[in-house]
């Protein structure tokens, strides 16, 4: 049996344009709401 393994941080930084917080996967902050919101190519605040 094998398991896919996804790194998933909920509650992180809140999503600029709606304040849900956003999941951390790999090298991007994904809001629910809008879908990528920053990847590693972007400065954070």
């Amino acid at each position: 049996m094998s398991e896919e393994t996804e790194t998933v941080d909920h509650g992180g930084r809140p999503c600029p344009m709606c304040g849900e917080p956003m999941y951390h996967r790999h090298c991007k902050y994904v809001c629910p709401q809008h879908g990528v919101v920053f990847d590693c190519a972007d400065t954070f605040y």
